[in-house]
């Protein structure tokens, strides 16, 4: 006769708090980057707006799949950029995606943020405007942050960890907008009539 299956032993109340808060602090985090970007990508329009620029291009990434979150383009200069934000006043080593090195203009754009949401300051890095990453091959792989049932954690061989040392800080928006575009003369804000009244 064979002996009866015991029950697999209970889930520790303590373990299902401690993931239902990572789980709520992930999902915390995801929209805080995506209300960074839209602030940020208004500042870069605005700034852009009040020194005369209105030629500008915003796409954004359907899915993090190569290594960038949004694309500017402006007078012939693309860049693909790869968000970070943090509570720090500065960057730890940072992954990059291998295949954003292989993009002209790619870049990565690491935001200090306060509990209320101000941004900078910024740090940077990335080439010339419109050139690739400087080299990365050479840096560390880093390992995944999960752990598998194993416990073992994983490289991630399409990525590499750049120090913090290789980050430049850019103290305002003015200076992240010349470091994706370049100088560009400052002609002020266009002059734009208000709508007529609807007379119909």
């Amino acid at each position: 006769m064979s002996a009866p299956i015991s029950p697999a032993p209970p889930v520790r109340a303590d373990l299902r708090r401690a993931d239902a808060a990572n789980r709520r602090s992930w999902e915390r985090s995801v929209l805080r980057e995506r209300i960074v970007e839209h602030v940020l990508v208004g500042e870069i329009l605005r700034t852009l707006w009040r020194w005369g620029v209105t030629d500008v291009e915003v796409l954004r990434s359907e899915f993090d799949g190569f290594g960038y979150d949004l694309v500017l383009s402006r007078a012939g200069k693309v860049s693909f950029i790869q968000f970070k934000t943090g509570s720090r006043a500065r960057p730890g080593a940072v992954p990059i995606a291998l295949s954003l090195a292989a993009k002209p203009g790619g870049c990565v754009l690491w935001i200090a943020v306060t509990e209320q949401l101000e941004l900078g300051p910024f740090w940077w890095f990335g080439g010339a405007p419109g050139a690739p990453l400087p080299p990365i091959a050479a840096y560390p792989v880093p390992r995944r942050q999960g752990r598998r049932t194993d416990g073992h954690r994983p490289p991630r061989s399409n990525y590499r960890e750049v120090p913090a040392a290789a980050f430049r800080r850019l103290a305002t928006i003015d200076a992240v907008v010349e470091a994706l575009f370049g100088p560009i003369e400052r002609q002020g804000p266009p002059q734009v009539p208000d709508a007529p009244a609807d007379v119909s």
